[in-house]
């Protein structure tokens, strides 16, 4: 029996079975797993606008190409991944310890061009590279997943969830704060990116080796070969599984929000690397607000906590733009207050859209382990990814041109992109009011809309718990069954 399997009595034993010490450098190891995706996500856009000059179709182009490629790569990875046998060391961990140095490598390329490399080279060398972080991401990315299976005890299960996820935010936050201190030092934003990523790489590699090495899995698995593509069509049939499909892709649009970050940062504040002062509000409301979520689901269940959310999301965001409007024509630093203020309410919503997706997703595969008697961890994610495809796909190419493009029907920001000889130039105030409208009222549009679904998901309550007590039963039959097996051999 594999080492990463509990018993069928303990299968169904309430008690907490994470010990503080895996909890811990586990923590540590989303943290710094997060901390290199979110250099990616949070300033690969601004260098290939702001260091490499890419004019706006190009980056359209290489935002559009990696959205296809990446469903395509995710499509074939998840199918190994779920439909893999899995051994002693469980079904997670050996990809990520497999994939956690590539990931750290390929994300330092990403904000490093040789200087041999131009012209037609170009984009050949940033697709090949951006590809690469893709591809091992999807393998690390898997950490995410280990918090799903590191105890079959639900209460406990969500409580590493939550903190998985409160830890997730702030590592997304934190390379905000190094590009700042390293401002300080280095002027050139080129070399601000190169330096940084070299940290998150070093950091990510220390942290989730160790992290993957110590974490254990501890729900029972059936090595049964099963046809990945019906593992696909399973996730498709079930109702629950489609009302996180929708809202994710409702949702997804909100990218051409996030994208204007960075931009705005700098023509508010002079500089890429002050976007901190924008991220670091939001990023301590993200972690407060799962706090108070965490607190309030022993009052009101999830999917009650993520329609509110939602809906306050519009009413804060559209607030932040009246003040950040008042700001831009009554420059004071008390308006400044204010609006850093806002930026925390607003976070306090992330935390409900960062922690309860993940809660909602970990429930349906447990309806989707009761129909089929397979575990779907990775085939889950493909598929509601394919919502997100569609609409991030949309999102990310019309984001550059409507923030500098020539296309008079679709630019809207018109930004004036930065060149060598004027590197920082200034922004119109048209332009400081849209990137504002887009990072704050489209943004919480976009949320409110990717929450309609959940009016019509009934996967709470007694239903939860009822599909959960079933699912132990089902897993203490495999267990018994190949102790059985065993036994005979």
């Amino acid at each position: 029996m594999s080492e990463t399997v509990l018993t069928a009595h303990e299968e169904q034993t309430p008690e907490k079975l994470i010990k503080k010490p895996e909890f811990i450098l586990y923590l540590a190891a989303i943290f710094f797993y997060t901390n290199m995706t979110g250099m990616v996500g949070s300033y690969r856009a601004a260098y290939l606008v702001n260091v490499l000059h890419l004019a706006s179709n190009h980056v359209s182009f290489y935002n559009a190409f990696l959205s296809v490629s990446g469903f395509f790569l995710h499509f074939f990875i998840a199918m190994y991944i779920d439909s893999r046998k899995v051994g002693k060391s469980g079904k997670f961990r050996p990809l990520i310890a497999f994939a956690t140095i590539p990931m750290a490598l390929f994300l330092v390329l990403t904000f490093y061009t040789p200087s041999f490399i131009s012209g037609a080279l170009l984009m050949p060398w940033l697709l090949f590279i951006a590809t690469g972080f893709s591809v091992a991401n999807m393998f690390a990315g898997t950490l995410n997943n280990v918090a799903w299976v590191m105890t079959p005890n639900m209460k406990e299960r969500d409580n590493v969830m939550s903190f998985r996820s409160i830890s997730s935010a702030v590592g997304n936050s934190a390379p905000l704060v190094i590009i700042l201190v390293i401002g300080l030092l280095i002027k050139t934003e080129g070399t601000q990116y190169i330096v940084c990523s070299c940290l998150c790489a070093a950091v990510g590699i220390a942290t989730m080796l160790p992290g993957v090495k110590i974490v254990r899995e501890r729900v029972a698995y059936s090595n049964e070969k099963k046809n990945p593509i019906v593992g696909f069509a399973d996730v498709l049939k079930n109702k629950y599984a489609w009302t996180i499909i929708l809202s994710e892709f409702l949702k997804s649009f909100r990218n051409i929000s996030t994208y204007f970050g960075p931009f705005l940062a700098a023509a508010l504040l002079g500089s890429t690397s002050k976007y901190l002062l924008f991220g670091l509000p939001t990023g301590i409301g993200t972690a407060v607000g799962m706090l108070v979520i965490n607190f309030l689901l022993k009052k009101f269940n999830s999917k009650v906590l993520y329609i509110a959310s939602n809906i306050y999301s519009v009413i804060i965001n559209t607030l932040a733009f009246i003040v950040g409007y008042i700001y831009f024509h009554h420059n004071t630093p008390v308006l400044q207050i204010v609006f850093i203020a806002f930026l925390f309410l607003i976070g306090l919503q992330f935390g409900a859209s960062n922690l309860l997706p993940s809660m909602f997703q970990a429930d349906v595969l447990e309806s989707l382990e009761l129909e089929t008697g397979k575990r779907l961890d990775a085939s889950l994610p493909f598929v509601i990814g394919i919502g997100t495809l569609i609409s991030g796909t949309i999102a990310t190419a019309l984001a550059p041109i409507i923030h500098y493009g020539s296309n008079p029907l679709l630019s809207v920001v018109h930004y004036i992109q930065p060149t060598d000889a004027i590197p920082n130039p200034v922004q119109s105030m048209h332009a400081k009011i849209a990137m504002l409208f887009f990072y704050t009222v489209f943004h919480g549009l976009m949320m409110f809309l990717g929450c309609i679904p959940f009016f019509f998901y009934k996967l709470t309550g007694k239903t939860k718990e009822d599909i959960h007590a079933r699912v132990l039963e089902r897993r203490a039959e495999i267990e018994n069954a190949e102790n059985g097996t065993e036994n005979q051999v």
